[in-house]
């Protein structure tokens, strides 16, 4: 259960990246094959590649890879580098807090109207369920990293480009 809870998002990541490949390859397979073309995958792997893309954040947040300029970081000394370091934790769980809540927003909406998706006409929020969850994944990664960061049990990440 601990492998599940650890390594969740790499396992949505790789279901959801193998899926799409095979549904892309097929759509190929079919359009080549008869001239004819699967109306849907276009819809389904564009929702694919939002929800992809944010589970694939939670990812870099946990090992500390996301990408960030640090020339002005790498300068400071230490004390006033813990100052910035809790600053940018800070100002990034703000983000993700309201990401996670104008998409909980946006989701409630696409519920409450009935929108339907153009390709398969399926509610839109069965799309749109996985997003808010995934910036509150994201956060709580970049809690976990942050954390042991501070505790000295991982090298503090160095995240970035330095220019």
């Amino acid at each position: 259960m601990r492998f599940l809870i650890d390594e969740f998002e790499k396992i949505i990541c790789t279901a959801l990246f193998l899926s799409m490949a095979l549904l892309g390859f097929a759509n190929v397979v079919v359009r080549y094959g008869t001239n004819f073309s699967l109306a849907a995958t276009e819809e389904l792997l564009t929702n694919g590649f939002l929800i992809l893309t944010i589970f694939g954040a939670a990812v870099a947040a946990r090992r500390g890879e996301h990408l960030a300029v640090t020339v002005i970081y790498n300068a400071l000394p230490s004390q006033a580098r813990a100052i910035v370091f809790m600053l940018s934790v800070v100002l990034s769980l703000m983000l993700l807090g309201m990401s996670a809540y104008f998409s909980w927003e946006v989701l409630t909406n696409q519920f409450a109207s009935g929108t339907r998706s153009y390709g398969l006409g399926v509610p839109a929020w069965y799309y749109h369920a996985a997003v808010p969850f995934g910036f509150a994944l994201i956060a709580i990664r970049l809690l976990q990293r942050s954390w042991k960061e501070m505790q000295g049990k991982v090298e503090p990440s160095s995240g970035g480009i330095d220019v």
